[in-house]
């Protein structure tokens, strides 16, 4: 371990040993369950300090590669499957996340309601508000364009393709302050006259919000792997909002065989599928489930999501997509309205985004539901 620090390069001693541990670990030379070397041997064989590994371990713990354990020491806990689709391959940590400090709960409900016990470090958070204060200094006080600043639709652009597997073009994206605030554009963009389904039982909240909007609704029972076919027969309506996995309060999630006929149902009536996708990110299974928006005659999907629930209550952000033949009719209807969110709130999502620091806490909570039996 002699090469792991180069006293020759700029970068500290703690991110060299941390970086170099890292890739061990996911390269299979510390195994799942393998211990550590102890902070005092892996200090000797490298010749740097003990409080540079405890640093090194620090963010290794922090970012779900390894666990210490009391009385023990540190042991490797990376399994591939447990993180998504490149989640491993981000940019080393600039500091030590695992500073003692406040956490913020992210109000993640499970099918029963409680939270998960595995919240946002607020260390991660505070330090992201921190550089994106440095970096844009009174640039944060201007306004936002109207669909959302380009640095957090380019982000979440390239989180959705390499997570996903959603390919989508930064024009489509769309930002506002939650998912109630979307369901509303929705409604003004595509419910005059039609006719919305929606799951039942569902989020009680969506149907209020669309029924406020002056917008007809016609709740359809679930069986065990979605809408039942014939309360999509049944329905005259032409637009049709679901949460195909871990919808809420039932827990069922669309088997891939009903996303399909949901794409064919829009096809057949002209009309258009809401996935609203708020807690699919948290999923426990290790089989990439493909969403409605990435599948072969998806361009009559809406796709939405939100960072309330990955990351805080107190986040009002939330994100749509829209279909190509969706663009310029919102542009013309309601392409004038202002973005809702501030210029701060959408800057600091963006550096999460991009850091990995949103993908590692993401694989947290998932271990953490694992490991709960949710």
């Amino acid at each position: 371990m002699k090469n792991y620090i180069d006293p020759h390069i700029s970068k500290v001693a703690y991110l060299q040993l941390y970086e170099h541990l890292r890739q061990d670990i996911m390269d299979g030379v510390f195994a799942y369950g393998t211990k550590l070397p102890s902070k005092r041997l892996l200090a000797e064989e490298t010749g740097v300090s003990v409080i540079t590994v405890e640093h090194a371990y620090a963010i290794l713990a922090d970012e779900g590669y390894i666990e210490a354990r009391p009385r023990s020491g540190y042991f490797a806990i990376y399994r591939a499957g447990d993180f998504l689709s490149g989640g491993e391959h981000f940019p080393a940590a600039k500091q030590s996340a695992a500073s003692s400090g406040t956490m913020i709960s992210s109000g993640i409900p499970t099918s029963t309601g409680n939270s998960v016990d595995t919240p946002f470090p607020f260390s991660v958070l505070a330090r992201t508000m921190r550089k994106v204060l440095t970096d844009y200094g009174q640039e944060i006080l201007s306004p936002s364009p109207n669909h959302g600043c380009p640095q957090l639709r380019g982000a979440i652009a390239s989180y959705l393709a390499r997570s996903h597997g959603i390919q989508v073009q930064v024009e489509q994206i769309i930002i506002g302050s939650g998912a109630e605030y979307l369901y509303t554009l929705i409604a003004q963009l595509l419910g005059q006259g039609h006719i919305f389904a929606l799951e039942d039982p569902s989020y009680a909240k969506i149907q209020r919000v669309y029924e406020a909007s002056g917008v007809q609704c016609d709740p359809l029972a679930l069986g065990s792997d979605g809408i039942l076919s014939a309360e999509l027969e049944r329905t005259q309506a032409t637009i049709l909002h679901v949460t195909p996995f871990n919808s809420y309060p039932s827990g069922i999630t669309a088997s891939a065989s009903k996303r399909r006929e949901y794409l064919l149902w829009a096809s057949r009536r002209s009309g258009y599928i809401i996935e609203d996708n708020y807690d699919s990110e948290l999923t426990v299974s290790r089989k990439k489930e493909d969403p409605l928006f990435s599948l072969a005659g998806a361009d009559r999907v809406l796709y939405l999501n939100t960072f309330s629930r990955t990351i805080a209550p107190s986040i009002r952000v939330g994100y749509m997509l829209l279909p190509q033949s969706l663009m310029d009719p919102f542009e013309e209807r309601l392409g004038f309205y202002s973005c809702t969110v501030p210029l701060f709130e959408q800057y600091v999502l963006a550096e999460l985004l991009n850091s990995g620091d949103f993908e590692r806490h993401i694989n947290r909570v998932r271990r953490a539901r694992r490991k709960a039996g949710k």
